[in-house]
């Protein structure tokens, strides 16, 4: 009979879960996608590679939020049981309190793992798998980021003014300014041109101009008849270099792992120039490894739903203030990893802190539930 009463409580905290979760996930993920259009709008890049792009940020979104719609579901559905008497079904059928939050515990621990999963292994990939498949796309919308009479940068270094494109897609009166170096550019002006594409590659053909190459020395000018000026070597608004969001765990581990003693150091990189800071690659794994135990902490917080206070005025408040701490935890969970790099004591602290409060969590309601070693 007890197997059948937990596994109630089991479907009920997992079906509000799922349903929540995707709910919450489905409208940040719209919202997002609202942000993320600058894909179509300023970089050119097609419909397909926007929506397949903003699909991959699903697994982010989802692992942000787990923690949230973990400590909802849970304080959900014993606020429930507990206005609605089910929770007296435990009582009748003499499970005990401690029982109770044992299986929340154990429960938690479940949504640990599949949290670690996540931040450990899914997340990153498809972060990267994202990044990797934005920046090595066309740009198909190209031709529609030009607009007569407005410079467009729609390119990084690259400013395109037109001052008329007619029906045939012709263009009349061009200014092309390039960036080759910090003080070094190339200005193009033309009376006249057309944008061809090839292999899905652009290039601006243009007839009657003249070339300015613009240094610290001077300039050169050269006049033209006509020319083909290649653009698809220029590169596009989107990032190229990987974050370290992006990057796989065994990755950051060995870097962390040859550079340990100067993980703290605020200018060490990984090897390469462009690698991570050290200091960065050592927060993502704090955040990826030991935020997701506060999961545990959480559960056994929404327990204390069912161990009422003696006193009158908190009774009354009771739900708030546990719902209310439990945001604070989710909160602190979060940015807990900006205090690591502070002082060595602040990194043993935090690195044990949710492993030490969840100890003195429990011990306290093994108090507050009379707790003998047969509930075990």
């Amino acid at each position: 009979m007890n197997k059948l009463i937990f596994r109630k409580l089991y479907l009920d905290i997992l079906s509000f879960f799922l349903l929540s979760s995707l709910a919450i996930t489905l409208i940040v993920w719209v919202i997002q996608g609202v942000n993320l259009l600058d894909i179509v709008s300023e970089q050119g890049h097609a419909i397909k590679v926007y929506l397949i792009y903003s699909f991959l940020n699903i697994p982010k979104i989802f692992s942000k939020l787990l923690t949230f719609t973990f400590f909802l579901s849970l304080f959900v559905i014993i606020v429930r049981y507990e206005e609605n008497n089910e929770i007296l079904v435990f009582w009748t059928n003499g499970i005990k309190k401690i029982t109770f939050i044992n299986f929340i515990g154990k429960l938690s621990i479940f949504f640990v793992f599949i949290q670690l999963i996540l931040k450990l292994i899914i997340v990153p990939y498809t972060q990267n798998l994202g990044q990797e498949y934005l920046k090595n796309s066309s740009i198909d919308f190209f031709p529609n980021l030009i607009k007569e009479k407005e410079f467009s940068n729609v390119m990084r270094n690259l400013t395109i003014f037109v001052e008329e494109i007619d029906k045939d897609n012709f263009y009349k009166g061009i200014y092309i300014k390039e960036k080759l170096e910090d003080d070094d550019y190339k200005i193009i002006i033309a009376n006249k041109g057309e944008l061809i594409t090839e292999n899905s590659k652009y290039s601006f053909k243009l007839l009657d101009g003249k070339i300015t190459n613009i240094n610290k020395t001077g300039n050169f000018n050269l006049g033209f008849k006509e020319t083909l000026y290649d653009i698809s070597k220029l590169n596009s608004k989107t990032r190229k270099i990987k974050e370290v969001d992006e990057t796989k765990t065994s990755e950051l581990i060995f870097c962390l792992e040859k550079f340990i003693d100067e993980r703290k150091k605020l200018n060490i990189k990984c090897e390469a120039e462009n690698a991570f800071l050290l200091k960065d690659i050592y927060e993502e794994l704090f955040k990826r490894a030991v935020s997701p135990i506060y999961l545990i902490l959480l559960s056994l917080i929404s327990s204390l739903l069912i161990i009422k206070p003696k006193n009158n005025f908190f009774l009354n408040y009771y739900k708030f203030i546990l719902f209310f701490f439990g945001f604070l935890i989710i909160v602190f969970s979060e940015i807990s990893y900006k205090f690591i790099n502070f002082s060595i004591y602040y990194e043993i602290f935090f690195l044990v802190l949710p492993l030490l409060s969840i100890f003195l969590f429990y011990a306290y309601i093994m108090l507050k539930t009379n707790f003998k070693i047969k509930y075990l």
